[in-house]
């Protein structure tokens, strides 16, 4: 997907100084969710040009013994009469893929391209004390995070490098912080609900489900598969990502999903993103503001922070706070939280490595705080009239905006949850 590169990349004039920035993407290309597969695969998917690395080390501080870089290797056993569902091979469903991985140094080599060789502001090295990463409790955003970093800064990456993640419970970044107002103000209108505006594309596609189902062997009351596109979305695109061909019927090779049937697939599939986060009107903010709110608070806060510092800097005053750069690697439902709590002025279902960035800047001539909103590498317009087209906004007047909704702190966010 397009993100901040230096061949597009909109440079802001010398007027301003640049101060922070923070980045949120989707993870990178993976195989598809376990549960969103067929119970019976016509082909097997290997992974056996890349390795998954789950071990644990003491820190050299704190001990002399190493340990060894262990890594998972996926086989079926001969002994084991049962058959996996979905895609035999050496996979895990889901995981980044070799594509995946290659796609995230990319990502991490592209924004150092800018924030460090354009712009001079990343330093040439990995410096904790001016970067940091973040990453969800979903192993996935741990297998992107090493080459986003390898990406950006080489073999400096190498070396012991933290992944801040927030505990499962209340991780605001994927989000999994429960909101039960939230979650029944989408249950009214969003996925499973009976609202008109939810059934009428569902009911539309029924032929264009007979077909998948007659192909996939989905039962018709398979409610996964059928409350929404997003399994067969995850099914098909995961394919065609990865340059693998679109499936056929287990029994009968000559029942295949065709291309126009995958097209219809996404093309819906964008609708329910653009309905679920934007088109069903007021309830898709109040349902992302709780439960995103909490990020959103967070990114406000650090915001403050860099102001804080950059104006006791001036005044000789030390302070705590130091980093310039935030990174967060998250999620689709991360992602379109945020943009429809920014009013994105055109919704889409955000693919692999979708990206959002805030650039904090400082004019030059009266000391002042503005923000620029990328999405997609470009500058974001928002269909609100108080941020409209965010290409230095006042940041004072997008903290407003976030306070008004959260509350500093996210305070306002418990009782918004409260049923």
């Amino acid at each position: 997907m397009p993100h901040v590169r230096r061949t597009e990349y909109p440079k802001v004039n010398s007027s301003y100084t640049f101060e922070y920035v923070e980045v949120m993407h989707r993870h990178h290309k993976r195989t598809p969710y376990a549960a969103n597969t067929f119970a019976v695969e016509v082909y097997p998917w290997h992974c056996d040009d890349e390795a998954l690395f789950y071990y644990g080390t003491p820190l050299p501080t704190h001990s002399a013994n190493h340990s060894a870089n262990t890594y998972w290797s996926v086989y079926t056993s001969s002994s084991n009469p049962l058959a996996p569902w979905g895609f035999n091979g050496s996979c895990q469903f889901p995981q980044i893929t070799r594509g995946g991985l290659d796609d995230s140094w990319q990502h991490g080599n592209d924004l150092y391209g800018v924030y460090h060789d354009l712009l001079g502001f990343l330093p040439e090295k990995y410096d904790p004390n001016l970067v940091s990463f973040r990453v969800t409790n979903n192993v996935i955003t741990s297998q992107v995070a090493s080459m986003v970093t390898s990406g950006m800064f080489g073999g400096e990456a190498h070396q012991n490098l933290p992944l801040l993640v927030q505990p499962a419970s209340i991780d605001s970044l994927e989000p999994a912080y429960t909101c039960l107002a939230a979650t029944k103000s989408f249950s009214a209108y969003g996925v499973g609900s009976s609202d008109s505006g939810w059934t009428s594309h569902l009911n539309a596609a029924s032929d264009l489900y007979a077909n998948l189902d007659s192909i996939s062997g989905i039962p018709p009351t398979d409610a996964g598969f059928h409350v929404s596109l997003d399994h067969y979305f995850d099914n098909l695109s995961a394919r065609l990502c990865h340059a693998k061909p679109l499936p056929c019927n287990a029994s009968n090779p000559s029942l295949c999903v065709t291309q126009a049937m995958a097209d219809m697939v996404f093309r819906l599939g964008q609708y329910e993103y653009s309905y679920l986060y934007r088109d069903a009107g007021p309830r898709t903010l109040e349902y992302s503001t709780g439960s995103y709110g909490i990020w959103v608070a967070e990114l406000a806060q650090n915001l403050r922070d860099v102001m804080h510092a950059s104006d006791s800097a001036n005044t000789g005053t030390k302070t705590s706070s130091g980093i310039r750069y935030r990174h967060n690697i998250a999620h689709d439902g991360s992602v379109s939280r945020i943009l429809s709590i920014l009013q994105v002025e055109q919704m889409v279902w955000p693919g692999m490595g979708s990206e959002v960035v805030f650039e904090l800047y400082k004019r030059k001539v009266d000391q002042q705080y503005y923000i620029r909103v990328l999405w997609g590498g470009q500058v974001l317009k928002s269909s609100n009239p108080t941020l409209g087209v965010m290409d230095m906004v006042q940041v004072e007047i997008l903290i407003a905006y976030f306070d008004g909704l959260v509350g500093q702190g996210a305070k306002k966010i418990p009782g918004l949850c409260r049923l």
